[in-house]
Parts: C-alpha cells; sequence; structure tokens
C-alpha cells in the first residue's frame, strides 16, 4: 500500500512536470480563437506571398490561428459575386486589391474592414475621407500619386529623345482613374515635347492589337502601360507587340521587363504587400481602419531590358542606368 502511494505521487509529479514543460504555443492554440482573414485579388501575383509570410512573422500562422481565404478577380471578372461571396463568410478583415474590388467590397460591406492596394485616389473613388484620416471601414496603401505619370513620360523621351507621340495604355473601364492619371500627364507632356494620343483598350485581345496598332501607325510613338488588371493579365501581348511595331513602352511594374518589356518604373510589389500584412495585423488586435491614415509608397524600382534596347536601336541613356535597380541582359 505504501508502495503504491509513493508510485503514485511520482506519477502526479511526473505529469505536472510534463504539464509545465508543455510548449506555450501549443497551449496558447488551445485558447486562441481562430480569425478569418479575407483576400480579393484582381489576379494572382507570385510576390503576394510576401503578404502571408509576413503576417506569420507577427504572429499570425495560417492554419493555427489565422484561416486565409483566397479570391481572383482577372480583369474584374465576377468581381461583384466574389465580394458577396467573401462578405459572407464575415471575416475579420478583408485584404483587398485593386481599385474595382475595393468598389464591390465597399458595396457589400459598410463595416468589416478593409485595407486595400494598388488604389490610385482613393479620394477621388469615395474609399476615404482623407489621406490622413479615412473616416470609415476602409483604408491602406495609395499606388501611385499623379506625379508619376510625368516621369514615365519624361523616361520615354531620354530613352527615345525623337519621340513625339505617347499613348497613355490602359482599360477605363478596368482601371477608373485613367481619366485621373490622363490629365496628370496633360500637364506634363507639353514641357517634353510630347503629344498625347489615344490608348484606351477594352479587355479582348483584338481591340489591345488594334489598339497599339494605330499608336504604331504614325512615327515617333511610344506607349505607357498604365497600372490595370487588363494590362498586367495581357502583358505578355503587350510586350509582343510593342516588339513588334518598334514601339519604346515604359511600364508600371516589373513583371514586363521580365516577359521582354523595354523598362519599368514602379513600386516595389513585396513591399506593399508586407506593409499591408502590418495594417491587417493591427486591426486584428483592435486598431480600427480610420485611425490608420493611408499611406503612399515609399520604395520605387527602375529595370531596363538592355536586350530589348537593342533590338529597338535604342541606347541606354547614363542617367537611365545610373538609376537602375536591375538591368536585364
Amino acid at each position: 500500500m505504501q508502495f503504491d502511494l509513493l508510485k503514485r505521487r511520482q506519477f502526479i509529479t511526473l505529469l505536472g512536470g510534463a504539464a509545465a514543460a508543455w510548449p506555450l504555443a501549443a497551449r496558447a492554440q488551445q485558447g486562441e480563437r481562430m480569425r478569418r482573414v479575407g483576400v480579393l485579388a484582381g489576379y494572382d501575383d507570385p510576390d503576394m506571398k510576401a503578404f502571408q509570410q509576413e503576417l506569420a512573422r507577427l504572429g499570425w500562422s495560417d492554419g493555427r490561428n489565422v484561416h486565409i481565404e483566397y479570391r481572383y478577380a482577372p480583369a474584374g471578372s465576377h468581381v461583384q459575386a466574389l465580394a458577396k461571396e467573401l462578405v459572407g463568410l464575415e471575416p475579420d478583415v478583408i485584404f483587398a486589391q485593386s481599385r474595382p474590388v475595393v468598389a464591390s467590397l465597399q458595396a457589400e460591406s459598410r463595416t468589416i474592414p478593409i485595407v486595400f492596394t494598388a488604389v490610385i485616389d482613393p479620394i477621388g473613388a469615395g474609399f476615404v475621407a482623407s489621406v490622413a484620416r479615412p473616416g470609415g471601414n476602409i483604408t491602406g496603401f495609395m499606388l501611385y500619386e499623379p506625379s508619376v505619370v510625368g516621369k514615365w513620360l519624361a523616361m520615354l523621351k531620354e530613352i527615345a529623345p525623337h519621340l513625339s507621340r505617347a499613348a497613355l495604355v490602359g482599360n477605363p473601364k478596368t482601371a477608373a482613374y485613367y481619366d485621373y492619371l490622363l490629365r496628370a500627364a496633360e500637364v506634363a507632356a507639353p514641357s517634353l515635347g510630347i503629344e498625347l494620343v489615344p490608348g484606351r483598350v477594352e479587355n479582348a485581345a483584338a481591340d489591345i492589337e488594334r489598339a497599339i496598332a494605330a499608336i504604331a501607325g504614325a512615327p515617333n510613338g511610344g506607349m505607357v502601360v498604365l497600372p490595370d488588371s487588363t494590362t498586367s493579365i495581357n502583358r505578355d501581348l503587350i510586350v509582343a507587340l510593342a516588339g513588334r511595331y518598334h514601339l519604346p513602352a515604359v511600364y508600371n511594374n516589373r513583371f514586363f521587363v521580365d516577359v521582354g518589356g523595354l523598362m519599368s518604373y514602379g513600386v516595389v510589389w513585396v513591399d506593399e504587400y508586407r506593409k499591408a500584412a502590418s495594417y491587417v495585423d493591427r486591426i486584428l488586435r483592435g486598431v480600427k481602419p480610420a485611425d490608420l491614415p493611408v499611406q503612399t509608397p515609399t520604395k520605387y524600382e527602375t529595370v531596363l531590358n538592355l536586350k530589348t534596347a537593342k533590338v529597338l536601336g535604342l541606347a541606354l541613356p547614363d542617367k537611365l542606368l545610373v538609376a537602375a535597380d536591375e538591368v536585364i541582359e
């Protein structure tokens, strides 16, 4: 009997020690409420993995204490239905990529917190009251200020000094800010000796080809390819057409240059997705979107394609080479 009692005490002591040694993360997991994050994007961007990686770094691990639901609406297809579906899941916060996506989510909910990226002119879109004080359930990271159009036009003129005409290529249906950027281009173009010509396109490949052929129909032309889900999805086609017609072009995203485009000047998307994750983290921890100011990009990169420049018969100016973050050969 005394031996049995001793063994029982030893067992209880061992059990208590095991409980004390139980991993803190495992015990925390048992008591944590699973949070739900929705993601609605215009396209599946490989760089978006940085969003989930940053959330994990901040303590939110998918499948452990957060569940992430992804939805994609290429070039705006079925975006309203997907927004309705995602809102119906009642997530704690939604990460939204692109202006059409945010507009669709806003139509479905005025209470679920929304963190956006890839949005131009969020005030004009009616998403926020002001940059400093968003005032509602939406905040995030603005893609470009209108002055960036002047930078794109200046880069075109720099690499092709003979250029006298340029088109802003974009789809006003998926880039509702087209006229907003066009007005900025109209201010910048005269001082560079550039005449702006139409560059509006639709989703269809045939329409994109028609528009670019029209741009190439007169001499000394070039293109500024605007940030837009339509241009992003059709990047291979646009780059191929620029090459076929020997049109110098500047793009808003390096992935155009990766597939043979001439040059790009744009935000560093990995950085943008990480910053969006930081806002999602703060909202999950109780901060209201209305108290998180809309921010503008802080990192830009210039990427040049030397091979494409040679094919087009263009020399890369020293100023552009020095400014380049990467030169693809």
